[in-house]
């Protein structure tokens, strides 16, 4: 196992997938397990992970968002309103759309270390995929990420190691 940084230096968004290579049962299962733990606002776990494999839901996928990228399966994040952490100081502040995001980071590292590929994807319509998906109206999709394995010779995008400018850490004292 590599260690985290070098782990996240290394997986990259993975954009040209190898639709005739499945998941192996194994390894979804441990992806599962990945998203499992992952930590949600006081642990109030709001989060819904669909997985989206069959040839009817990967077509309503290909209708939702272009960017499925040949992967034959695809992982909808989203969260449960009724659920979800509010806070009772500072209104229309909740953690739904963080909740799933760390969610999918868990997943996205999980799958990069079993060899497999992904992308996080919000170029979609939230309405759409709760039309498409006919998700009950208090599930809320977050984000869309194709899992799977690379098409070979598929490589980062040209800005995945430019962090020359990086300056977003701001010292207060």
């Amino acid at each position: 196992m590599k260690d985290f940084l070098e782990l996240a230096k290394a997986r990259y968004s993975v954009r040209k997938f190898d639709g005739s290579k499945p998941i192996e049962d194994e390894k979804m299962a441990l992806i599962l397990e990945a998203a499992k733990v992952a930590p949600s606002a006081c642990n109030a776990q709001a989060v819904k992970l669909y997985i989206i494999s069959s040839k009817e839901g990967m077509e309503k996928a290909n209708k939702l968002t272009p960017c499925v990228f040949g992967a034959n399966t695809l992982l909808m994040f989203c969260y449960d309103a009724d659920k979800e952490w509010r806070s009772k100081t500072e209104e229309n502040f909740h953690s739904g759309d963080e909740d799933a995001s760390i969610l999918a980071t868990h997943v996205m590292f999980e799958a990069f270390e079993l060899g497999l590929g992904t992308c996080y994807v919000n170029m979609f319509s939230r309405k759409a995929a709760s039309e498409l998906f006919d998700l009950p109206s208090n599930i809320v999709p977050v984000l869309v990420m194709p899992i799977g394995y690379e098409e070979e010779g598929s490589k980062p995008a040209p800005l995945h190691t430019m962090y020359s400018n990086w300056d977003n850490v701001v010292e207060k004292k």
